[in-house]
């Protein structure tokens, strides 16, 4: 038998009053979900805000040149220096010179030095040093014969081939070749700023320079550069494989970009005010059809002639952070596996140890073990954007399975940055003016190819300043060998 009325209102019809205690829960829990959403938003920004911080502390602990301090110092480090016993390893000793410039005799003294009695001699040991001579400047003066031509009563006058300038009155004193390159080698390689020069060279070799007569100097030497560092830019413009970079640099206090492009025997630095592909295409060239080692920087992608190779290097150090915030999650581990299996394929074809047939059954492998893993990366956002950014480099993290010669990372370009950093480090972030960045761009180039080539820079540098036009010295023009 039911016991509800037919003429009773239903629960939920009229407008009875609610009751002032529910009144006040409701608004009570509407406070506090607001004030929860509040603390949602502090806090996902506050997440943010650290997930930055920690993203730039592990870039910094990659970047070239990185602070000296480690962190907290280890309460028991182990003993510096060599091992004792087995462990001290390759035992070896500086190579004795084969040219003699002095010798001297160390005969024994005239008694014991302790008891003072009489020495009879067992052997005769031998003993190098090798040492600096004094160095004093070497002054050269010229007896300028200048003349005028009876025909066209122009003005001449002769030049001397160790004469690297043709002025004179207030110029007429100048530093030789030999002074200009330790000065660029000293500031464009090594980072020592004009003053610690200046002071070398007065301490050392008694010689009075001022900095801005470094500066001017080294200025000019990158004018009788300049055709020698179009002529290396062509050089690498042509490279079958070149490997590029780029890194922060300052000019006028503003931020720049110093680029690098890598070969195995050609370096090119280029300091340009972007980091785009305008920037990169200033130097390699829009329509280049080489091989682009490099980095995931968007702009390379640019290059659609290119056949492309992304640094597997970039790719493992991503995965094994991923590793580290997200211990659970498999694809991490998964992708480091493969692409770990990329490199020792790479490594075995090096090696030898597989034929053709082999590698490419093992190159189809494995691009189908990534692409599958690529198909299911997970729900975490930034487990998403590291497969999202794999699909997009993906035709390009196999090129040295297809052409083993090919470098699976951008290790040479690097290798090249490395030094700069230190100057930068060391310069105070980079030059002052655009022309210094210009001279410090041509320099830097010159210096490095040398150093690639086995080449004496020094003589290469004054070779160019003696030239009364600026040219191409043959060292750079003839087929560079590959190193």
């Amino acid at each position: 038998m039911s016991t509800r009325h037919d003429d009773a209102p239903p629960p939920d019809a009229g407008s009875a009053p609610v009751p002032e205690d529910l009144q006040r829960e409701n608004a009570r829990l509407r406070e506090e979900l607001r004030q929860a959403e509040r603390d949602r938003a502090r806090l996902r920004r506050k997440i943010e805000r650290l997930q930055g911080q920690l993203d730039a502390a592990r870039r910094a602990g990659f970047r070239q040149a990185a602070p000296f301090s480690r962190g907290t110092p280890t309460r028991a480090p182990r003993r510096p220096g060599r091992k004792a016993g087995a462990a001290y390893g390759r035992r070896g000793c500086r190579a004795t010179p084969t040219r003699v410039d002095e010798r001297h005799d160390a005969p024994l003294p005239p008694a014991c030095p302790d008891c003072g009695g009489a020495l009879a001699e067992t052997r005769v040991a031998a003993q190098t040093q090798i040492d600096l001579p004094p160095i004093r400047p070497v002054v050269r003066a010229f007896a300028v014969h200048i003349g005028r031509c009876r025909q066209c009563h122009r003005r001449v006058q002769g030049r001397h081939p160790l004469q690297t300038s043709d002025a004179l009155g207030a110029a007429a004193v100048q530093v030789g070749p030999a002074v200009v390159a330790l000065s660029a080698h000293l500031h464009v390689q090594l980072g020592v700023s004009f003053g610690r020069i200046v002071t070398l060279f007065r301490t050392r070799f008694g010689l009075t320079v001022s900095r801005s007569t470094l500066v001017r100097a080294l200025q000019k030497t990158a004018r009788q550069a300049q055709p020698t560092y179009a002529a290396l830019c062509a050089t690498v413009r042509g490279s079958p494989v070149v490997v590029p970079d780029e890194t922060g640099w300052k000019v006028a206090a503003r931020l720049w970009w110093l680029w690098v492009f890598a070969t195995p025997d050609t370096t090119v630095y280029a300091i340009q005010p972007g980091r785009g592909f305008a920037e990169a295409a200033t130097v390699l060239g829009a329509d280049f059809a080489g091989i682009l080692v490099r980095d995931g920087w968007a702009p390379y992608r640019r290059f659609t002639a290119a056949t492309h190779q992304t640094c597997l290097a970039h790719l493992l150090r991503r995965a094994r952070t991923l590793r580290l915030d997200y211990p659970r999650a498999r694809f991490p581990v998964q992708m480091q596996a493969a692409l770990q299996h990329v490199l020792t394929l790479r490594d075995r074809s090096h090696q030898g140890a597989l034929s053709p047939h082999g590698l490419a059954v093992a190159r189809g492998r494995v691009i189908s073990r990534l692409g599958g893993l690529l198909e299911a990366p997970g729900r975490t956002p930034a487990i998403q954007w590291f497969a999202a950014h794999l699909i997009t480099e993906f035709p390009a993290i196999f090129s040295c399975l297809f052409d083993p010669t090919v470098d699976a990372t951008n290790w040479r370009a690097e290798q090249a940055l490395r030094p700069a950093v230190v100057t930068r480090k060391l310069g105070g972030g980079g030059n002052r003016t655009a022309r210094g960045a210009a001279t410090q761009q041509i320099l830097a180039t010159v210096l490095r190819t040398a150093d690639q080539r086995h080449l004496d820079s020094a003589a290469l540098l004054a070779e160019m300043l003696h030239a009364p036009t600026p040219t191409v010295p043959p060292a750079f023009t003839a087929p560079a060998l590959s190193r």
